[in-house]
Parts: structure tokens; C-alpha cells; sequence
């Protein structure tokens, strides 16, 4: 879902000094400011929220949507290369406000838009996992998102950009010191809505929701480089896309996440958000994709996720669920088991813990695909 929430909804960040995005410029594109993910309680009514069915327009809808709070857009891959060495992926960059109202000013830096990128590679056949992450104003250029004149979403040189008008073809490019992307995705499926066409609940709560649809499968190929060493690889690529301003039910801890394409053409979004009383939340739901892009909604009351191990994390000492068993169930249900390609794919430092990585499918169905789990280090409440 990732929400990354949830984004990351996941994990939204805040800048601790306000005039981060408000005051001076800062010199240059180097940003210096102490970061928390914890947002202040804050009065919301002025911001949109997710409560009617949204008009979808493709591929305007791919652009920002500043009224709401957060949003991001969310990919993951799993690549190989010829002779089989496999690699995970995961780009995501997100945007909050810091204040509903936008403001005019003489100055290309003021701002009410804050942004934040992870990028992360899964070398599972060395079982390395590298990790990144940038900040940025959306001032002077340095991140933003937009459709005009093709879509493009970025925080200064990371970005997502179309290659054709309507969108169906884009590439990433993201560079650190250590590792670098840079893929083609091609989408071969419409865009398929979360929830009730794009309106994905939370909770039982009116507004707890967010507007929410994803290209379940995204044909890939490019490059993954490692230090000096450039592999050619290619596989599939999964994207999300959500926008919200209240999105998480007051008894929620964190949830399980899982985004699975399978070799036989069908892709499959299912999750679950654990409560504070170890209960799970019955609003949220899953979605099964079929080969023609047509797509069936699952009730949280049609699948069961089960644990079955556990990984203890050497950086954050957090306890994470390792192997799971899931289950759809009617007539036509099916089972299979989910299995992390490798253990530590722990995203950790600066305020940020949480897991996403690349994962196996095997069972009624195989394939590949990504899992996040939130909530093990800390409760996600005020996170985004």
C-alpha cells in the first residue's frame, strides 16, 4: 500500500524548523535540518479529504495532488540479469505539506511542500542490502511532481520520468555514492483501483482513507549498478501511487503489506493493519488483478495472513515477521507461502525503521514481489 503512508505510507517525515521550507534559502542544493517522522497534532480541516469516489484521469492522476496532506509514488522490482543474479528494488518519493495554504512570494524557495526520497537496492545474490535517503523543499526546482508537459516526479537528480505522452513508458534514475538505477518500465495493464474504485479505507472512520491505484505490472529493463561493477537486468516493477490527509485509525500499531506479481499474469495486493490490542483491522482489504486488467476487491474477511518466522534485526533490535502463509479463500481461492529473498532488508537510522524487500512466491501460485512491514520498532500514529 505502502503507504508509505503509507505511504512509508510508510513513513512520513516532517522538518522539526518549519522555515525549512518558508524562511531563507539554504546555499546551494546541500539541505542541513533535524528530521523527525513524528508530524504534530494539527488541525486538518483545511486540507481535502479522501470521502467521495475520485474522478480518475490517467495520466493527469499520475501528477501531484497538493490539497491533501501526504502522497507519494511508490515502485519496487525484482531484476535479474542473464545468468540469473537477482536483484530487488525500491524508489519512492513523497510529499507532505506543512501547511494548507499556498503563498505567494517574490522567492522561487517559499514553499507550503516538503519532500522525501528512499531508494534502496537487494543485491540477494551477495546478500547485500543498500540504503538511501534525501530530503528537499519543493522550491527552486529541487523536487516536485507534475504531468505538464509528461509526467515526472523528483527530488533534485532522483526522479521518475514518462518518455511518451500518456505515460505508459518511464524510466527511473536514481545515483549515491555506492549504488545507482536506471530502468525503463513498461506498462502493459490499466491502472488498477485500490479499495472501491481508488477509494481505499483504513478504518471505519469517515476520511480515514486514502485515494489509491497501482501498475501492478510494469515490464522492466536497464541497469542496477554496485560500486564499479553495471549489470544489465531485467524482470517487473510494481507501482503506487496514493494521496490522503487522514489515512490510519486511532488503534492502529503498523501493518503487513504485500505487492506479488505471479508468473501466471495475475498480480495481488493484500495487507493487514495491526492494532494496538493485537486485533487486526477489519476495513482494509486486498485486491486480485487478472490477466485482462479487470480486478476483483477482496474483504479483509477473504484472506488470512499467517506468520510462520521470525528475523531479529541486528540494527534496530526489532522482531520481524520472516515467512508467511496466505490464504484466499471461496471456490476459487488459492494458497501459497511468501519468503523474504533475504533476511536484512531493514530500512534504519535517522528516525527511520522499517522493512521492505523483495520477496518469493511459492505454491498454488509463484512469482516475486515486495513486502512491508511497519510498526515493530514504534506505533505508526503521527507518522503521516
Amino acid at each position: 500500500m505502502n503507504w508509505r503512508i503509507i505511504g512509508v505510507g510508510l513513513v512520513i517525515m516532517t522538518i522539526t524548523i518549519f522555515g525549512f521550507s518558508l524562511a531563507e534559502p539554504l546555499s546551494g542544493t546541500d539541505v542541513s535540518a533535524n528530521t523527525q517522522l513524528a508530524i504534530p497534532e494539527e488541525n486538518l480541516d483545511d486540507y481535502a479529504r479522501a470521502i467521495e469516489p475520485w474522478d480518475w484521469q490517467f495520466p493527469e492522476d499520475h501528477g501531484a495532488h497538493p490539497d491533501f496532506l501526504t502522497e507519494w509514488w511508490y515502485y519496487t522490482g525484482n531484476v535479474a540479469t542473464d545468468d540469473g543474479r537477482r536483484f530487488g528494488y525500491q524508489f519512492t518519493i513523497f510529499r507532505r505539506a506543512i501547511s494548507p495554504n499556498d503563498y505567494d512570494s517574490e522567492s522561487e524557495w517559499r514553499t507550503n511542500q516538503i519532500h522525501m526520497a528512499h531508494f534502496t537496492i537487494s543485491d540477494i545474490g551477495e546478500q547485500d542490502f543498500y540504503h538511501d535517503v534525501r530530503y528537499s523543499r519543493s522550491g527552486a526546482g529541487l523536487a516536485g511532481a507534475t504531468t505538464d508537459p509528461v509526467y515526472r516526479v523528483w527530488l533534485e537528480d532522483w526522479q521518475v520520468m514518462a518518455e511518451n505522452d500518456d505515460a505508459t513508458l518511464q524510466r527511473i534514475t536514481a545515483t549515491t555514492d555506492d549504488f545507482s538505477i536506471d530502468v525503463q518500465l513498461e506498462q502493459v495493464k490499466p491502472p488498477a483501483l485500490q479499495g472501491f474504485d481508488g477509494l481505499s479505507p483504513k478504518s471505519a472512520e469517515i476520511g480515514n482513507a486514502s485515494y489509491y491505484y497501482t501498475l501492478s505490472r510494469l515490464v522492466t529493463d536497464g541497469t542496477i549498478t554496485i560500486g564499479d561493477e553495471t549489470f544489465e537486468v531485467e524482470g517487473n516493477s510494481w507501482m503506487d501511487h496514493e494521496f490522503s490527509t487522514s489515512a490510519l485509525g486511532g488503534e492502529a500499531q503498523g501493518w503487513d503489506w504485500f505487492g506479488l506479481i505471479f508468473d501466471n499474469n495475475t498480480e495481488l495486493m493484500v495487507g493487514q493493519i495491526r492494532l494496538t490490542d493485537g486485533g487486526r483491522e477489519p476495513a482494509f482489504g486486498g485486491l486480485l488483478i487478472n490477466p485482462d486488467g479487470s480486478t476483483r476487491y477482496l474483504d479483509s474477511s477473504e484472506f488470512t495472513i499467517t506468520a510462520t518466522d521470525t528475523w531479529l534485526s541486528p540494527h534496530t533490535d526489532a522482531e520481524y515477521p520472516s515467512a508467511w502463509d496466505i490464504e484466499i479463500l471461496g471456490d476459487d481461492g488459492f494458497s501459497f507461502t511468501v519468503t523474504p529473498l533475504q533476511a536484512d532488508q531493514e530500512l534504519h537510522g535517522d528516525g527511520i525503521e522499517y522493512w521492505e524487500g523483495a520477496v518469493r512466491v511459492e505454491g498454488d501460485v509463484t512469482g516475486y514481489g515486495y513486502a512491508e512491514l511497519t510498526g515493530y520498532v514504534g506505533t505508526m500514529q503521527n507518522r503521516f
